[in-house]
């Protein structure tokens, strides 16, 4: 397996256990996409270091509303818009954290930034010809996740 392939399987490994550890749901890997294209909410972390990059996870607003109601601890319809904001940046806080932590010893060594919520339709991200880039699509029948790398 390729440098990309293992990286994709271990950020995509990070955000299936903190998901289960959240909520209880266990997700699958639906798709590996070589693309940045993303849903209705992306939450973005800059990741600092030798080999710097980029970590986005993204949803529909509905599947991280479900999630955050798990997170937070209160039904779906008590949700409001900045909770459903606040939970997914500390969703990516917590894959880059387990990420970091797993690639210590690696040429991967980063240190995290702030997490931040982009919000639209139709939102993609344009890299140099040399970036990299690993995206999977991970899911179950209430939930589905894009997570991307962009190194």
């Amino acid at each position: 397996m390729d440098i990309e392939g293992k990286l994709g399987l271990l950020y995509s490994n990070v955000l299936m256990e903190v998901v289960s550890t959240i909520s209880g749901f266990s997700l699958d890997i639906l798709s590996q996409e070589w693309d940045a294209e993303f849903e209705e909410m992306t939450g973005v972390m800059s990741l600092n270091g030798k080999k710097s990059g980029l970590l986005f996870v993204s949803a529909k607003e509905a599947h991280m509303r479900l999630l955050c109601s798990y997170m937070i601890g209160v039904p779906q319809d008590e949700v409001s818009v900045g909770d459903v904001e606040d939970s997914l940046c500390e969703l990516v806080n917590i894959i880059a954290g387990g990420a970091k932590l797993r690639l210590s010893d690696t040429d991967f060594v980063f240190s995290l930034s702030s997490p931040f919520v982009v919000r639209g339709q139709n939102m993609s991200v344009a890299a140099q010809n040399k970036s990299r880039l690993i995206s999977s699509v991970l899911g179950n029948e209430k939930i589905t996740v894009k997570l991307t790398v962009i190194y």
